[in-house]
């Protein structure tokens, strides 16, 4: 059964400029494994988190490290949720994320669908 779905649409470049003028907020956003992938693979993370929000609900308890989409090389995307997000998840009965990534044209689009 579906539990939520988000959706986020994110420019690239407006992220990336963004991130330039604060710089400690690459930090605060993404995990470690993370931080130094191309722009537009982390503006498709951003999204992805803030999908991955909307599907949940979007409580304002969630922190930015308790998710993290790692790099999965011809794989599909995952979402590895501990923390805040997990509680979360398992509150609302979420069992499986599936997680959709895009980036052209200078947009980065991430679709999340929680399912019990």
């Amino acid at each position: 059964m579906i539990v939520g779905v988000g959706v986020d649409v994110v420019d690239i470049a407006r992220f990336m400029a963004t991130l330039e003028r604060a710089p400690r907020l690459r930090e605060k956003l993404f995990t470690p494994p993370e931080r130094d992938l191309a722009p537009s693979s982390l503006a498709a993370r951003f999204a992805a988190k803030e999908a991955l929000a909307k599907a949940l609900g979007a409580p304002g308890n969630l922190l930015w490290h308790d998710c993290t989409i790692p790099r999965v090389r011809g794989g599909a995307p995952v979402v590895e949720a501990r923390g805040t997000v997990a509680a979360r998840a398992a509150e609302l009965g979420v069992a499986y994320f599936h997680l959709s990534l895009s980036h052209d044209g200078g947009i980065a689009t991430a679709m999340v669908v929680a399912e019990s």
